[in-house]
């Protein structure tokens, strides 16, 4: 059995080796970019293995968040982590495969800005239940956070915009992974 040889179950050494580097550059480009607060290519590179590796996408996602935690430190603000990209992840699964190339170029740039907007709403039940917040004080905390969730959204809109030509190049290189 060769290396690239797909099975019905489990990974191929090669496909251990893609997510793992994949979710390795998805940390790295976090690293990266911690320049430009809330600016990041997290909610691109989750559409685009949602995309392109369907529920495999999930492992470099995954790659990504323990990385993260190993870096920063496995703490409560990592909780929400666990949650908040799989919910991008799921959301991008949901879209129809039928969609022409012009209504994809909107939608996905625009799931992916949403998806930044709402980060501080997607955040807070974990942060009202680790922390004892009641109705009013979460929405307090969501509203103080929102000059924040609309950078994140725009930088997200922005990145969003790569999704279509990246899943394009993936599935030119890699030829187990699904057209878009």
């Amino acid at each position: 059995m060769s290396l690239y040889t797909p099975r019905a179950k489990g990974l191929t050494l090669r496909e251990m080796a893609l997510f793992a580097m994949l979710g390795s550059l998805m940390f790295c480009s976090k690293i990266l970019m911690e320049v430009f607060p809330n600016i990041h290519l997290l909610g691109m590179f989750t559409m685009v293995f949602a995309l392109c590796y369907g529920v495999k996408g999930l492992i470099p996602l995954y790659i990504y968040v323990v990385l993260n935690g190993v870096y920063a430190g496995f703490n409560l603000w990592w909780m929400p982590y666990l949650y908040i990209w799989t919910i991008l992840w799921g959301l991008t699964m949901l879209l129809p495969r039928g969609m022409n190339t012009s209504v994809k170029a909107v939608v996905y740039p625009v799931l992916c800005g949403i998806h930044g907007l709402a980060f501080g709403i997607l955040y807070a039940p974990a942060q009202a239940l680790m922390f004892g917040m009641g109705f009013k004080q979460t929405v307090a905390w969501v509203m103080a956070g929102a000059p924040f969730d609309i950078t994140h959204a725009l930088g997200n809109l922005a990145a969003g915009f790569l999704v279509l030509p990246l899943c394009r190049l993936i599935g030119r290189i890699d030829k187990t992974a699904k057209k878009v």
